[in-house]
């Protein structure tokens, strides 16, 4: 369990790098949900979309000279004084809002940064030699709290700017008002923050953080953040199926009809859906959160000691995990219901890891509309 003793949440105003151009050229989605193709796809929209830096291949070197000259020919700027800035997302008849700042890096152990799953040593080289080479946060981590929406409602005017991007219109509004800079700080350092996105990220930036010397206020020892409220009605999460590849899957359950009827009956309960040899079956699971509970009790029971990740394999769309047993491509499929936030927060308050791709929440903010400085330096 992380400890409870004094949380201090360090959310600070920064100097944001920001694009000359029209933002809905040069944002793109995460790094890491992105395949090849995709990734062609997005740098063609621009020579300056952001995946030029987040996604640059083996040359990490490259990365960092593409974007000093980015920053020489004024395609990136820097702004004159440090500000927090408010981000709206619309999607559909949804709005979520959001706060972005510098988070300073601390420790699971101190119980103020929250994670709930677990990592792996190959996105963290990665994104770490990035780092090496750019000394820029690139895209924003995605961290959830409590009471932020009240502070928000609070906030002052400031300069918009706006942009659409996948089917969502993006409003950023920047605030430099001291005062309320001041305010939202204090507001924030009693606050416990789940990460929601960024695990890899985060683990990276903080063992960065401590490489880079003793200097509590070097930017290096700051994360960009963007902060969501728990409670915000547009703060979706959606379930992530699993396909059990290969394995001996004896399985037992109610039998239902159809793929309907099983997504029906999960909703609301801790329970997983089972296709295996055309049947559907609905999994009774005994415990708080079903995605963990049906790897504790079904999934490791079937893999033993082997690593789950050279057996599964995910997806949101039940239909094509469906498809996948029907051609072959695994022996069993497993359903989920979108889990309880609250649940999840309360699961990473005791310290237990979830298995990867537990949850995945959505919107996910689009890299590229703000960049921050991440250096020995204190530059922030």
């Amino acid at each position: 369990m992380w400890s409870w003793a004094a949380w201090m949440a360090d959310v600070r105003p920064f100097r944001a790098l920001r694009f000359s151009e029209p933002l809905g050229d040069v944002v793109a989605p995460p790094y890491d949900v992105l395949n090849e193709e995709q990734v062609r796809l997005w740098q063609a929209r621009s020579p300056h979309n952001v995946t030029h830096l987040t996604r640059p291949g083996s040359d990490y070197e490259a990365a960092g000279r593409r974007l000093r000259q980015w920053l020489a020919e004024g395609v990136l700027q820097s702004e004159a004084e440090p500000a927090l800035y408010i981000h709206e997302t619309h999607f559909g008849d949804c709005r979520r809002t959001d706060l972005i700042g510098a988070l300073r890096l601390e420790a699971f152990e101190s119980g103020v940064v929250l994670p709930h799953e677990l990592t792996h040593a190959g996105p963290k080289e990665d994104r770490l030699r990035l780092f090496e080479a750019t000394e820029i946060s690139l895209e924003p981590l995605w961290f959830l709290t409590e009471g932020l929406m009240r502070l928000l409602a609070a906030a002052p005017e400031g300069a918009v700017t706006e942009f659409d991007y996948a089917d969502e219109h993006h409003i950023l509004r920047r605030i430099a008002k001291a005062s309320w800079l001041a305010e939202a700080s204090c507001y924030l350092a009693g606050r416990q923050l789940l990460i929601a996105d960024g695990h890899h990220r985060y683990e990276t930036a903080l063992l960065r953080s401590r490489e880079l010397g003793d200097d509590p206020d070097a930017s290096s020892r700051f994360t960009l953040a963007l902060l969501s409220d728990l409670e915000d009605p547009g703060l979706v999460v959606l379930p992530t199926h699993r396909l059990l590849k290969a394995g001996v899957a004896v399985i037992g359950g109610e039998p239902v009809a159809d793929l309907e009827q099983t997504l029906e009956l999960l909703r609301g309960r801790v329970a997983a859906g089972t296709y295996r040899s055309g049947q559907f079956q609905l999994l009774p699971l005994e415990g708080e959160v079903a995605v963990v509970e049906l790897h504790r009790q079904v999934i490791d029971n079937v893999l033993g000691k082997r690593n789950p990740e050279d057996f599964l394999a995910y997806t949101r769309d039940a239909e094509e995990a469906v498809r996948w047993v029907d051609g072959g491509e695994g022996v069993a499929a497993f359903f989920l219901d979108t889990p309880d936030v609250q649940a999840i927060l309360r699961l990473a308050r005791r310290a237990e890891m979830m298995p990867q791709k537990a949850t995945y929440f959505f919107p996910k903010p689009p890299s590229g509309m703000l960049l921050m400085k991440s250096s020995p330096e204190r530059n922030l």
